[in-house]
């Protein structure tokens, strides 16, 4: 009996039964984890976490649990089999990133356990689907494994990113650029963005996963010179990219940096839109702290103010404002509150308070909530099954302007806005109006005590990285802290205090590769490079009697 190279290979290098579910299901959670470490509750700043006791991502776990999927690609016989891999791999991976979802619908929202958990995992497997025609896009395209495979493989997870981060709205969270504002690759963003920098770790990934394919079976592990040359690039361009990292960015005139406080309220979700007690307590707490703050910038977060202006005592907003518009003041305030009413429909807005302007600047939210802030069609069935305020919001213009301060261009977004790089860059088109900091007012307070916080630090920290731009966070319940233009956290409260976070932040001018080519072109020029790269592999099947 003769046996082929080829069936040798893939009888070594493939898992079998319920082992290979177990491994990919594994390997996705694994790949979830990558992004903040959820156990750093209460550890300090260490290995596993950060100040103010937040999860630290794990860019090498995200790297070796791709890695996994990748060897069980290389392994399927037929495309379909390495689609179903991958769907199995992503939906693990995407329900252990967004599992929280399923608090905001049962402890917040009323919907029964069965169908939330149901929910969750719905939205995961569908969101999976992306990953799994990347997949037989691959088994397809790819006959040999080779140094070309490994390509091809990070050019068709990154287009499989891209669409998960823009189709219906767009859900990118949790992409594996995100685990990579430590480490290596953490000089890349500032050049290619959470997307490119994703593309060379599913890159690494895949060339790992080729060079333990080929140990197992008995390949030469590195047979040529092409993938010494190649490493040796890589490592070059590396070099290269550190060295002149911040070049490009320069410090404002004003050296000192401007004084911050940023509030976190902690007001308990439950209790957060109930009149007769947490608007009572956040109305009072809010109005105090205002008053109180001695800062030149104070923020408070995502509808710190939980009631419409006509809906608030006669006489609040008259009293919050009084510090900060007098024209003798040196302060200056951003505070979330909603806007609107029913004829002309409402906002999620962020209103500053300047020294002697009567017409408060006013940012209004552009990113809306599906579900949250406006609801889907055909979906308005399942919206009646919670038990949670929900709207139907007007979106704001994107590109919105910043509030001129202290020296400072203040850029504010809420919520998951800053999941958007590709959309904050609308600010970025030129050096002079470019923002010089970045403000972020959030309210998580939804998810409860989970992971989502850390992870939504990780992402704030790579809009840094991308933009070499300080950000202030103040939020909720966490993470409110302070962010320098390297992604690093100056400063933080621990989440569910009430509490006020003072520091300094030092604004940055200039303009980033990533934010010139994206302001300009946005995600096209990445998404092209993908395509070609998946044109370079593609061999047209030939038809019989064809030479």
């Amino acid at each position: 009996m003769t046996t082929t190279a080829s069936s040798v290979e893939t009888a070594a290098a493939r898992p079998h039964g319920w082992m290979s579910t177990l491994l990919l299901v594994l390997a996705g959670g694994l790949q979830a984890l990558s992004l903040a470490w959820p156990w750093a509750r209460g550890q300090g700043d260490g290995w596993l976490s950060l100040a103010g006791g937040y999860g630290r991502p794990m860019w090498w776990l995200q790297i070796l649990s791709l890695a996994v999927l990748v060897h069980a690609l290389l392994g399927a016989r037929t495309a379909g089999r390495a689609a179903g891999r991958a769907w199995l791999f992503g939906l693990a991976w995407l329900a252990a990133t967004f599992w929280w979802l399923f608090i905001s619908m049962h402890t917040y929202g009323g919907l029964a356990a069965p169908l939330a958990v149901a929910a969750v995992l719905a939205l995961a497997g569908f969101l999976g689907c992306y990953y799994a025609v990347a997949a037989w896009c691959f088994k397809h395209l790819v006959q040999v494994p080779a140094a070309l495979s490994t390509l091809v493989f990070a050019a068709l997870w990154t287009l499989a990113e891209l669409a998960r981060g823009w189709l219906w709205t767009g859900f990118p969270w949790g992409a594996g650029g995100y685990a990579h504002v430590e480490g290596p690759l953490a000089v890349l963003p500032r050049w290619i963005g959470v997307y490119g920098t994703g593309f060379v770790a599913s890159w690494a990934a895949a060339w790992l996963a080729l060079l333990v394919w080929r140990a197992q079976t008995r390949s030469a592990v590195l047979k040529s010179g092409p993938a010494l040359v190649c490493a040796l690039a890589l490592g070059l361009a590396w070099g290269g990219l550190w060295w002149s990292r911040d070049s490009a960015v320069a410090a404002p005139g004003q050296q000192t940096g401007m004084s911050v406080e940023l509030l976190q309220g902690n007001i308990p979700q439950d209790e957060k839109f109930e009149m007769g007690s947490g608007v009572v307590v956040a109305l009072r707490w809010y109005a105090q702290q205002l008053h109180d703050a001695r800062a030149q910038l104070v923020v408070a977060p995502e509808t710190a103010i939980p009631l419409l202006p006509q809906q608030l005592p006669e006489g609040y907003l008259d009293f919050v404002r009084a510090p900060f518009v007098a024209k003798d003041s040196r302060r200056a305030a951003l505070v979330g509150l909603p806007l609107g009413n029913w004829d002309q429909g409402f906002t999620n807005t962020v209103e500053g308070w300047l020294p002697g302007q009567d017409r408060p600047y006013q940012y209004d939210k552009h990113h809306l909530v599906p579900f949250g802030e406006f609801i889907p069609p055909m979906f308005r069935w399942f919206t009646e099954l919670m038990n949670i305020p929900l709207g139907d919001f007007n979106r704001g213009a994107l590109g919105q302007p910043s509030m001129n301060w202290a020296g400072e261009r203040l850029s504010p977004n809420i919520c998951y806005e800053d999941l958007f790089g590709e959309e904050l860059a609308a600010h970025f088109g030129h050096a002079a109006t470019a923002p010089t900091v970045l403000v972020n007012l959030s309210n998580i307070g939804w998810f409860g005590d989970s992971v989502a916080i850390d992870q939504h630090l990780s992402i704030s920290r790579m809009r840094t990285l991308e933009f070499e731009r300080p950000m202030l966070r103040a939020t909720n319940t966490g993470a409110t802290v302070v962010i320098d233009h390297r992604g690093q956290l100056v400063k933080a409260l621990a989440p569910f205090e009430r509490a006020v976070l003072q520091g300094r932040v030092q604004g940055r001018e200039g303009l980033t590769p990533y934010a010139r080519w994206v302001h300009a072109l946005g995600l096209t020029p990445l998404t092209l490079l993908c395509l070609v790269l998946c044109a370079l592999a593609w061999r047209p099947s030939k038809r019989p009697g064809k030479a």
